[in-house]
């Protein structure tokens, strides 16, 4: 019979039973896993660091620095950078006016934040969020950045020829007629400051900090890429040229393609300094995703991985350091092969 608190009676005698405590479970998995996950957190900032010349994850930033630039900084991630680059170099090849590429990366800024996005409200796409079913072209269209900042420019210059002389926010809203047309008008200082950099008349204002490319670039895509945001203007072709795409011979470890901005007849004008900064500026923004590891224009150098991605002073040739792919104010030079300094 059992008794009471617990206890029982054998051969009369109360004895009290008490459980042995329970010994403690080490769950050493825990810890491992913990410290799993902070050595790979570790390995990434490591990998991001060094990718990035010491500053952090890739990203792009411009700084006020001449031009047209309203002042401050803005930083982007590379993919809107590549964005920004590339509306921006449509604009110029349909010989827009800087203030026009500013209404158009402000547009771009609100629509999408700088982003190619298949989804929007009801049909609408891309980078300005342009509706299919409001005759802005099919949806494939409008998701190739390049067509849709084409059109863009397009409506702006038929539809608001005098788009110069009006507020931003007004212009942007004659071509898109959001339901809220005063929103652009907040993105109006960075636009300044992004058309100012990729149109080339803010030189030197745009860094971008990495990744270092995995693999080898095709000097081949870097010059369709071009010819197809820039226009056949790039193309190699007879005759005085006044900006031209050629792959010239490369050193043994390398693979190049050199852009001339030199004007005048047979190339022997002053260049086009302007140009030179765009193209360079464009390369940049495209480093990670075509694989380009060096930039080289007007005695300046942009190098993946290095210098926090801020350009370097490099004088061409013997004049400088001796480096041979440095580059002065006629040609910009562009490497996609992987560099040992």
């Amino acid at each position: 019979m059992d008794a009471p608190n617990g206890s029982s009676t054998v051969g009369g005698v109360s004895e009290t039973h008490q459980k042995a405590p329970r010994p403690r479970r080490r769950r050493p998995y825990r810890l491992a896993a913990a410290l799993l996950v902070l050595l790979g957190l570790a390995g990434y900032y490591l990998v991001q660091n060094e990718s990035t010349g010491g500053d952090g994850a890739p990203h792009c930033t411009v700084v006020a620095g001449g031009g047209a630039g309203a002042g401050g900084s803005y930083s982007m991630n590379l993919e809107q950078a590549r964005y920004a680059a590339t509306i921006a170099a449509v604009g110029t090849a349909k010989k827009v006016p800087e203030r026009g590429v500013t209404i158009a990366l402000a547009t771009a800024m609100q629509e999408s934040a700088l982003r190619n996005l298949d989804h929007g409200d009801r049909d609408s796409l891309g980078l300005f969020q342009q509706r299919p079913s409001q005759d802005w072209g099919t949806p494939a269209q409008i998701m190739d950045p390049v067509y849709s900042a084409g059109i863009f420019y397009d409506h702006l210059l038929d539809e608001v020829p005098d788009y110069a002389d009006l507020p931003l926010t007004v212009a942007a809203q004659k071509v898109q007629r959001s339901g809220f047309p005063d929103a652009y008008a907040k993105h109006e200082p960075d636009a300044t400051l992004l058309a100012a950099a990729f149109t080339g008349s803010a030189p030197g204002t745009l860094s971008c900090s990495g990744p270092l490319p995995r693999e080898t670039g095709d000097a081949t895509r870097v010059k369709a890429e071009l010819v197809k945001v820039f226009g056949t203007a790039l193309a190699p072709k007879a005759g005085p040229p006044v900006s031209r795409v050629a792959a010239q011979q490369p050193p043994a470890d390398d693979s190049e393609v050199t852009l001339s901005v030199a004007t005048g007849k047979n190339g022997q004008g002053p260049p086009d300094q302007r140009r030179g900064w765009e193209l360079a500026n464009w390369a940049v923004a495209h480093a990670a995703d075509l694989g380009i590891q060096r930039v080289s224009y007007d005695s300046k150098a942009w190098v993946a991985g290095k210098n926090k991605g801020h350009w370097i002073d490099k004088a061409p040739g013997k004049s400088g350091d001796g480096d041979g792919r440095n580059a002065g104010p006629d040609d910009v030079r562009i490497f996609v092969a992987p560099l040992n300094r």
